[in-house]
């Protein structure tokens, strides 16, 4: 199976196998911040492209704002389809089709595929960003000829997603993979790189619990440890280029980082039988960061080997859509 061929400047992703659905499936991303539409095609000879068609602002406070514009997008290019699938940053209730999503709160309790349907006259199918993103990474990313894959979510926060045998495991609520949420982070003691020890607290979590991976994991939890622990303001895309120069401050944000975020991984690794971790989002554009969480999350489980664990995605921002296509496989099977 030949590698995949990303071709970002062209908006289109090459995949290795169609998902097999009937028609266009039309394909939306929906983020706190932006709507991404693609559709598949069939590229020359055999190979298809996922292909980015259309990219506009989310409307998140307003439903009515939200399901016109998604709409009125979509409709130009439904002659031919046969449904939308949808990869959205929220949980989706398998049993009531209900999203909850925390950066669209328009959406909230909403049974988001059948409000859709009714409005397109489409079938509308909607998957978690994450779920989506393992099934991409298995089928046609860093997982592929494994048969256990956990995708790991390292962006603005942390989530995950179990494929096994290429199929998605959706346990009850959806919630299944969901490891950035749990009171797993205890207070700890923490070097600070000026000679000083600190006792980090456990963070209270936009879930309502505290010490969550997701208050520390994330590119908002890598700047809340750097602000705790050095009365400093930078961002994750700064914190990380001084810690690559080898600034003091910067490396023990990064050694506190790989200290509490490898542990509760290595528990996922342990509990799953993971053979390979793609980690996709924001944090793994930076391969030396994965590289030594990496090390770190090998060091701690009961499988021991000298090969990578945690691959950096070969698919990130495509993930989404072409997730969504793999969604949509399952759907008509």
């Amino acid at each position: 199976m030949s590698p995949i061929s990303l071709a970002a400047s062209k908006a289109k992703t090459q995949l290795n196998s169609m998902p097999n659905t009937p028609g266009d499936v039309l394909l939306a991303d929906i983020g706190g911040s932006h709507i991404r539409l693609g559709r598949l095609r069939q590229g020359q000879g055999s190979e298809p492209t996922c292909e980015l068609i259309a990219t506009l602002p989310t409307p998140t406070q307003d439903w009515s704002l939200f399901s016109t514009a998604l709409c009125e997008t979509v409709r130009p290019f439904m002659k031919s389809a046969s449904a939308l699938s949808i990869s959205i940053a929220g949980l989706v209730a398998p049993e009531t089709g209900q999203v909850t999503a925390a950066n669209i709160p328009c959406l909230a309790s909403r049974p988001l595929a059948q409000e859709l349907q009714a409005l397109l006259g489409l079938p509308v199918i909607v998957t978690n960003d994450a779920d989506c993103a393992a099934l991409a990474e298995a089928r046609v990313g860093v997982g592929r000829g494994h048969d256990v894959v956990f995708c790991a979510i390292l962006g603005t926060g942390v989530g995950g997603g179990l494929v096994v045998n290429e199929r998605l495991v959706r346990g009850a609520g959806g919630l299944t993979g969901e490891w950035g949420h749990g009171p797993v982070v205890n207070e700890a003691l923490l070097r600070t790189g000026d000679g000083r020890s600190v006792t980090l607290p456990r963070f209270a979590c936009g879930c309502g619990l505290s010490g969550c991976v997701d208050t520390v994991g994330g590119a908002r939890g890598l700047e809340r440890l750097h602000s705790f622990l050095h009365q400093t303001k930078l961002n994750s895309r700064q914190i990380l280029e001084a810690w690559l120069d080898a600034e003091p401050t910067a490396v023990a944000t990064v050694q506190a980082y790989i200290e509490l975020v490898s542990g509760p991984l290595a528990l996922v690794v342990n509990v799953t039988g993971a053979s390979v971790v793609p980690v996709c989002g924001g944090l793994s554009r930076c391969a030396e960061l994965i590289t030594v969480l990496d090390v770190a999350v090998r060091k701690q489980i009961l499988r021991k080997g000298d090969q990578a664990l945690l691959v950096p995605s070969q698919l990130n921002d495509q993930a989404g859509l072409i997730g969504a296509a793999y969604a949509a496989e399952a759907f008509f099977q």
